[in-house]
């Protein structure tokens, strides 16, 4: 990932303080995609998220005269984003949504793990490491089931878990970025990005065994 300099950025907000247009379309078309994955993690539909996404370009419009600069443009944009898909995604919820965000466990045994008086409890034990993905001639296509099942099972993930597996690993955002988006401590996302990631992994590992 490039990474934008103090330079470019005073670039990009001059740019967009001055209305310019090109720039503007250049960074919707940049960001929108990325925008979307994200807000759909809160909010019930795609319809919505489109929804959330064109609040939050609007929202930049009429912010960017006063942004001060304590981060950059894009931390603060998905700021914008996460807060109004957050408040969309509550009015939005349904009562078996409310449900799923409150469950925080049971994807995978528990005995998986090494214990509270391990040297390194939360790890995998050595006998419940997940097993590797075979390699064979049908690997392509089992590649993109693969992928579907891994898209499935991280939309069924709570809330937290799934937007943080969804801006770690699907946006390639680092852990600093993604404790200030969504202001939680770095053991939180630790925790949370560990538990979609073991939930996923599980999902992956299940299917494995019933094709073969």
């Amino acid at each position: 990932m490039t990474t934008a300099t103090p330079a470019d950025e005073e670039k990009l907000v001059a740019a967009l303080r001055a209305r310019d247009e090109a720039v503007f379309a250049a960074l919707v078309d940049r960001h929108t995609p990325s925008m979307l994955r994200v807000a759909r993690g809160y909010v019930a539909s795609r319809e919505i998220a489109e929804e959330v996404v064109q609040e939050a370009w609007i929202a930049l419009l009429k912010g960017i005269d006063g942004f001060e600069g304590r981060s950059s443009v894009r931390t603060w944009l998905f700021t914008v984003l996460i807060n109004i898909a957050r408040t969309r995604g509550a009015r939005e919820r349904k009562d078996r949504d409310m449900q799923v965000v409150a469950f925080t466990g049971g994807s995978v045994d528990p005995a998986r793990f090494r214990g509270g008086a391990d040297e390194w409890p939360g790890h995998w034990r050595d006998d419940g490491m997940p097993v590797a993905f075979p390699e064979s001639p049908e690997g392509a296509v089992l590649g993109g089931e693969l992928m579907d099942v891994a898209r499935r099972e991280l939309d069924k993930l709570p809330e937290r878990q799934r937007v943080v597996v969804t801006l770690r690993d699907v946006l390639d955002l680092d852990s600093a970025e993604v404790c200030a988006l969504l202001d939680i401590s770095v053991a939180n996302q630790r925790v949370l990005l560990h538990r979609g990631r073991t939930a996923v992994r599980q999902a992956l590992e299940n299917y494995l065994k019933d094709v073969s």
